[in-house]
């Protein structure tokens, strides 16, 4: 039977002529790509850690930061992720032992690079959008902010609430008490019963649990938070509608031309209210857009709407596409809602749906770092309104409005939002960023952060992002162009290879354009379905 198979090498003959490692590796090979990129970088000017010393008590060399990132690229790429899984695969992968020249670092030498160089792992993802953008892949057009849950590093189990250390210390405080009653009970009748006599033992517990209580409670005040988790204080509990998990909230702002993630942050935070302009701001930065002189247009969903944000993007120049948040219901049916209220700019009152004014009051309110005006009506006039029914609950005797000191940005803002041109890019934002944190999550398995802290978890997330990047343009030049970019790179003649890749480029909008065309063609009302730009066409 041996004779109809195929008969492998026999594992004692000694070679004459041994392949070299390089024959194993094939010049398509990923690993050629990450070899090319991080040797052309200079990490010098990153100020990575362990760049000039060893800190090896044994007198061995310190491992190069270069070898460390070609390790991390390659694992976070092919989802090994675990220091020491990198370690294992250092010293068996034919493609790892390629790209690292055969050396193996430690578990403990290649987590303390990814725990060491947050900053510099940031500064490696604005490097690499620099270059994609230099190559014309990210252009001036339409970019999508989104945020999604990624696991923290943290349990649950660790978190101490507020709210529930009061409960629970208000609990304890009632059973102490029901003890001294008991025992003050037990003297009187002069029968100690059972249960009177494990009460010390009991107490014992009771005034031990008080104490842990208390310290967590002080814990919170000095650290000036509701929650805080003991394994990550940083890591904060977020709401999703299955679930609950201690998360960090991840920001990506995503350019339209090819997907591209541009800005990249991290938050503690469950909700995007606060992320609008911050992340704007950072896409400016890492685009240079305000060397171009151009407007950044920028759209997001429902849950960044805030005025405040939309304030700091006008006064930066800053064209931000958001939907108008949903206001809640009032309680009471039927009654008008604050648009029926027309405000009157000529005269500074509002007009109510009875044509009363509302007058403008003296002093204004100030909240929550806010300055709002009040505008009331006349208690006489209200009372005896017809249509008060439908504008004042029961017990209110008049009508009451606040408005911002800058309304007049939100009432901008509003009438922009009603246009068919924003309506449309609202349309666009689901289809540029929702692909890749889908890609990143399901396809790659990034759905938690090894790392802990927020500054640490901040360089996990750029290499992650980094890393999505890198895949993506990988996909749409492929390995041969993109050695042929570097090299191009090294001897200053970017320009010399940009035809090639607009080339490249090209073909795939036209490959992406007759597919429209086709399906319109042929009358369907389905969606294009989505195809992974790291899976064959």
């Amino acid at each position: 039977m041996s004779e109809l198979y195929k008969q492998g090498l026999n594992r004692k003959q000694q070679l004459l002529f041994p392949p070299s490692i390089d024959d194993y590796v094939d010049e398509d090979n990923l690993v050629r790509a990450i070899d090319a990129y991080v040797d052309v970088l200079d990490l010098n000017e990153f100020q990575f850690s362990n760049t000039r010393k060893s800190n090896r008590l044994d007198g061995q060399k310190a491992c190069s930061p270069k070898l460390l990132l070609k390790i991390y690229i390659y694992g976070y790429l092919n989802k090994i992720r675990s220091s020491r899984m990198l370690e294992r695969e250092c010293k068996r992968n034919l493609e790892l032992i390629w790209l690292t020249s055969g050396l193996t670092p430690s578990y403990h030498t290649i987590s303390d690079f990814r725990k060491n160089n947050p900053k510099a792992l940031k500064q490696i993802f604005k490097e690499f959008i620099l270059l994609c953008k230099n190559i014309d892949l990210i252009g001036d057009g339409l970019k999508a902010v989104d945020g999604a849950f990624l696991r923290a590093n943290a349990s649950k189990n660790q978190l101490i609430m507020k709210k529930n250390l009061v409960k629970d210390l208000t609990k304890v405080e009632e059973e102490i008490e029901q003890y001294f009653q008991s025992l003050e009970y037990s003297d009187k009748k002069d029968q100690p019963s059972t249960i009177v006599k494990n009460l010390p033992k009991n107490l014992r517990k009771l005034k031990h649990k008080r104490e842990e209580l208390s310290k967590n409670l002080k814990l919170l005040k000095e650290a000036d938070k509701t929650q805080y988790n003991k394994t990550d204080p940083d890591a904060s509990l977020m709401k999703k509608p299955a679930h609950n998990l201690m998360a960090y909230n991840s920001q990506i702002v995503v350019d339209s031309t090819f997907k591209f993630i541009v800005a990249t942050d991290i938050s503690s935070e469950g909700n995007d209210t606060k992320q609008l302009y911050k992340m704007a701001q950072q896409t400016k930065e890492n685009l240079k857009i305000d060397e171009d002189k151009i407007t950044l247009t920028i759209v997001a969903d429902t849950g960044y709407y805030s005025s405040k944000e939309l304030k700091k993007c006008k006064d930066d120049n800053i064209n931000a596409i958001v939907p108008i948040a949903k206001k809640e219901v009032q309680k009471g049916k039927g009654l008008f809602t604050r648009e029926q209220f027309i405000y009157d700019a000529k005269n500074d009152c509002y007009i109510c749906p009875n044509k009363q004014q509302l007058e403008k009051r003296t002093i204004p309110q100030k909240k929550n770092n806010k300055v709002n005006f009040i505008y009331t009506g006349k208690s006489a006039i209200c009372k005896s309104c017809p249509l008060k029914d439908k504008c004042l609950p029961a017990k209110t005797s008049y009508k009451q409005i606040y408005r911002w000191e800058y309304e007049y940005i939100v009432e901008e803002h509003n009438k922009k939002m009603q246009s068919d041109e924003a309506k449309t890019i609202v349309k666009k934002r689901g289809s540029i960023v929702e692909h890749p944190f889908g890609t990143i999550k399901r396809h790659l398995g990034w759905d938690h952060f090894l790392a802990r802290g927020k500054e640490k978890v901040s360089g996990e997330n750029a290499l992650i992002m980094f890393c999505y990047n890198f895949r993506r343009l990988l996909n749409l030049i492929g390995v041969t162009l993109f050695k042929k970019l570097i090299v191009a790179i090294k001897n200053g003649k970017l320009q010399e290879i940009r035809e090639e890749i607009d080339k490249v480029d090209y073909k795939l909008i036209d490959i992406l354009a007759q597919r429209r065309e086709l399906s319109e063609i042929m009358g369907k009302k389905k969606k294009l379905k989505k195809v992974s730009i790291f899976q064959p066409e």
